[in-house]
């Protein structure tokens, strides 16, 4: 560990390297893939730059006061310089953790879903689900082929992102969302009903935000999933009568 010259400390390289090496091995002994491990911690890392960068940016918009114009002008010219940097370093991180080409484009297209993608996935809807409902025996217990037939109408990208899309879905219909479950989800009068069975999974809350996103293109995965028509069309009424 470094010292900087005010006295902070900082881990050297040599250190950071040393905790990556370990990480990885631990996620191998737990019985993950290198490939999914090295994704993993691409991910982390990628997301610690781009937080860093959400930071400098902030500095860029605002000089300290008391300091005059030339002190304001400098102060903003710099922070805005190193933003630009962090950004320009946060993309290329992104597109390392994905493994993406270089290419603007390259991150739109959409490979085959992965393993990793999916737990992601799972993780992330399963504190929203219960923000809006309880855990149901009725669960059709399906999470795997639903959550391929979603990820898979994004890119790479998109994917590596979805966790905060799914949370800014749930915050801006939530309301909406709210009704939906206490309508349809479990411990409702139509607890039951096969059309709204999905509602008893926490992969409705993935379903629904694709509906609103991206239908058509969820549609021919489900299609290509075998998945029950009956569900998606189930959602799609229950979303469709809870905005009312």
């Amino acid at each position: 560990m470094d010292a900087g010259d005010d006295g902070r400390q900082q881990l050297d390289t040599v250190s950071i390297l040393n905790a990556r090496h370990t990480l990885l091995g631990y996620l191998g002994r737990a019985g993950l893939f290198p490939g999914d491990a090295e994704e993993l911690v691409r991910l982390v890392e990628a997301g610690a730059v781009a937080l860093a960068h959400e930071e400098i940016g902030a500095l860029a918009r605002e000089a300290p006061e008391g300091g005059g114009d030339l002190y304001t002008s400098g102060w903003l010219d710099g922070a805005g310089a190193v933003a630009g940097g962090l950004g320009d370093t946060a993309a290329r991180a992104l597109r390392l953790a994905v493994a993406a080409d270089a290419s603007p484009s390259a991150g739109d297209a959409r490979p085959p879903v992965r393993t990793t993608e999916v737990e992601r996935a799972r993780v992330a809807i399963g504190p929203l689900y219960l923000s809006f409902t309880e855990v149901s025996d009725l669960d059709p217990e399906v999470s795997e082929q639903v959550l391929v037939a979603v990820l898979a109408t994004m890119g790479a990208r998109q994917r590596a992102g979805y966790a905060g899309r799914l949370t800014e879905f749930t915050e801006e219909h939530r309301p909406r969302l709210e009704r939906l479950y206490a309508r349809y989800g479990p411990g409702s009068p139509t607890a039951i009903h096969g059309r709204y069975s999905l509602l008893h999974s926490p992969t409705s809350i993935a379903v629904l935000e694709r509906l609103t996103a991206a239908p058509a293109c969820l549609e021919s995965e489900w299609d290509a999933g075998e998945l029950p028509p009956a569900w998606l069309e189930g959602l799609r009424r229950g979303w469709a009568e809870a905005g009312v």
